[in-house]
């Protein structure tokens, strides 16, 4: 979701005025992939390189990700949202964390669609947490290495209860994925678009989604063999 600080700039607004509009573009989003029938949407909101922003900026953002918390906690209930973190979440300062937690844990059973938060994320930290707690499995002989497999190592990352994406939407014109779960992208359908993050909305999403359904998802195949035909 990147663009908030341009967009702020580009009105001589402070950044924080940028996320508050960002966080109007996540509510939007959030609200129309649910009534869609998305099943999953993850939200790059927080990545463990954003820690080095001044302090005065990570202070203001987290204090925004709380009244997000506080001021959406009613909707993601009643909608049977569950709500899921990524990342270092044991970074967070408590006022974040613990109402995080407790949602989570409040709506864990929710079924609707799972909104997850990519928080003090990074792939790299991710693909090495995965991998120590795997080698601890073989340390304690829980594991061979001649088992560890793809299936083993996705199952120790942090999405090991999600499908991997099938669609990845980059705003403000950026072509890099930015350290976002490597490993799960690896046949993602990729969207770029020079829309600033607050004003990515409705019309932008579809926008998105049409461009993903004229995509030709191959795997690896030729595209006869994709769509079933014969050589």
């Amino acid at each position: 979701m990147d663009g908030n600080g341009r967009w702020a700039a580009a009105r001589g607004m402070p950044r924080i005025k940028g996320h508050e509009a960002g966080a109007e573009s996540v509510n939007e989003i959030v609200r129309d992939c649910r009534e869609r029938g998305i099943q999953a949407l993850t939200l790059y909101s927080f990545s463990t390189e954003n820690w080095k922003r001044p302090s005065a900026e990570v202070g203001a953002l987290m204090g925004l990700l709380e009244r997000y918390l506080a001021a959406e906690k009613r909707e993601i209930l009643d909608n049977g949202i569950r709500l899921n973190a990524i990342g270092q979440i044991d970074r967070l300062p408590a006022h974040v964390r613990l109402p995080l937690q407790l949602l989570m844990k409040d709506s864990a059973k929710n079924i609707g669609m799972t909104l997850t938060l990519a928080l003090s994320y990074g792939g790299r930290r991710e693909i090495v947490d995965a991998v120590q707690a795997i080698a601890k499995k073989v340390r304690r002989r829980e594991l061979v290495p001649e088992e560890i497999d793809e299936t083993t190592i996705a199952a120790h990352l942090y999405t090991g209860s999600l499908p991997d994406p099938d669609l990845l939407i980059r705003t403000s014109g950026e072509m890099r994925i930015s350290n976002f779960l490597l490993w799960q992208l690896a046949y993602t359908e990729i969207y770029v678009t020079d829309v600033l993050w607050p004003d990515f909305r409705k019309p932008q999403l579809q926008l998105a989604l049409d461009a993903y359904a004229k995509r030709e998802r191959r795997y690896g195949l030729t595209g006869a063999q994709a769509t079933g035909a014969r050589p």
